[in-house]
């Protein structure tokens, strides 16, 4: 006789890996055991990272039995696309969502000589920095390795990148500078951009990968001596009390010590120096004094300035310095030396300030279901 169905075991389907999270040593550990050979992951990574891959039928050189095998086990998904808008200027703009619901961005900057791909490495943040439309959204978690990596391959999958490291790829570069502190997701950010750099898939250098902190200052050597990429200091002010209403960070980490980490990073010379990323509020930081305390402060320390003209969002306290302002600091910093791109904004009919898209799905959803009035966990 036979059990009602309501009463028999079932026995759970294991979920398949997503080897987008996995390194090239951990793949081939994964496939060998299952008895396979090694060169059959070095097969499979090529199809996923050299040719984008997502499909194993397609994957010609495996035979049947080796690509329904894989097909069982693995998967090489990336992020589903909630909401994309591209700008006038070129610039795309993608909101993610996750297998779990949550959502995070990542935005495509076109430029003559390169492409910058500006990718996300946290659901939310926990800084509060209080120009910041991301610091209005509480953290939720941390991305995984995949999560991270999948916005590359998500954003190679429009621009037509494949295979990896052709001549004319439109993706060259890589900044940690979208939603969340990367170093305080450091073992899952420090292991998607070695997956990335990997030299037999997406094989992008590690001086065209840029990380960008707020000042997490332990972790700041570390990532000179494990990854080697460009460093990046979301600066703002350089005075204790200003910083640590801009950046609320520097009351643990103050200036004096954040100084001391970046004269100290590893390789750095005057062929690879820090960006200070500076953000143009006026008469908040942009007067004459703080420019030249700003000279004072970074004395020494090979240096670029990229200036950012602020890009206003809802509810902002604060306002863009002038044009003649911002090129007045520029000017001041070019003549002691250093080079001081503006930033041109881009993207601003597109959401373009980082979280915006976010917080106006998340509004949206609220409305269709009649909760406008309710906070979520990430808004």
């Amino acid at each position: 006789m036979s059990l009602p169905a309501a009463n028999m075991a079932t026995t759970p389907v294991p979920s398949r890996v997503n080897i987008l999270g996995l390194s090239r040593a951990a793949l081939e550990a994964e496939v060998t055991a299952l008895g396979l050979p090694k060169f059959r992951a070095q097969q499979l990574w090529r199809w996923v990272w050299r040719h984008g891959v997502t499909s194993f039928d397609e994957m010609s050189d495996l035979g049947k039995p080796v690509r329904d095998q894989f097909a069982e086990l693995f998967t090489a998904d990336r992020p589903a696309v909630s909401r994309r808008l591209q700008s006038v200027d070129g610039t795309i703009k993608w909101l993610l969502r996750f297998a779990d619901g949550n959502e995070a961005e990542s935005v495509y900057i076109p430029d003559k000589d390169r492409g910058t791909l500006c990718i996300s490495s946290q659901v939310g943040c926990t800084l509060t920095c209080s120009f910041c439309h991301t610091g209005t959204q509480k953290l939720v978690r941390n991305l995984t390795v995949d999560e991270i990596c999948g916005q590359v391959l998500l954003a190679m999958d429009e621009l037509a990148d494949w295979p990896a490291g052709k001549p004319d790829r439109r993706l060259t570069n890589i900044v940690l500078m979208g939603m969340g502190e990367p170093l305080f997701n450091y073992e899952n950010v420090a292991e998607a951009i070695r997956i990335v750099m990997c030299g037999e898939g997406v094989a992008l250098s590690k001086r065209r990968i840029t990380l960008s902190t707020s000042g997490v200052v332990p972790e700041i050597k570390r990532c000179g001596d494990d990854l080697g990429v460009n460093l990046a200091i979301s600066l703002h002010a350089v005075r204790d009390e200003l910083r640590n209403e801009l950046v609320p960070i520097n009351r643990k980490y103050p200036l004096a010590e954040l100084i001391e980490a970046c004269r100290n990073y590893p390789g750095l010379s005057n062929a690879r120096r820090i960006t200070w990323e500076y953000v143009m509020l006026d008469g908040v930081n942009d007067s004459d004094e703080d420019c030249r305390a700003l000279l004072r402060l970074i004395k020494g320390i090979p240096s670029k300035l990229n200036l950012i003209p602020f890009n206003p969002w809802p509810g902002s306290p604060y306002v863009c310095s002038s044009e003649d302002r911002i090129n007045a600091f520029a000017n001041r910093v070019m003549k002691a030396g250093y080079a001081s791109p503006v930033r041109t904004p881009r993207g601003r009919d597109i959401l373009a300030a980082c979280g915006q898209l976010k917080s106006a799905s998340e509004r949206d959803r609220r409305q269709k279901t009649g909760v406008a009035n309710r906070p979520t966990s990430s808004a």
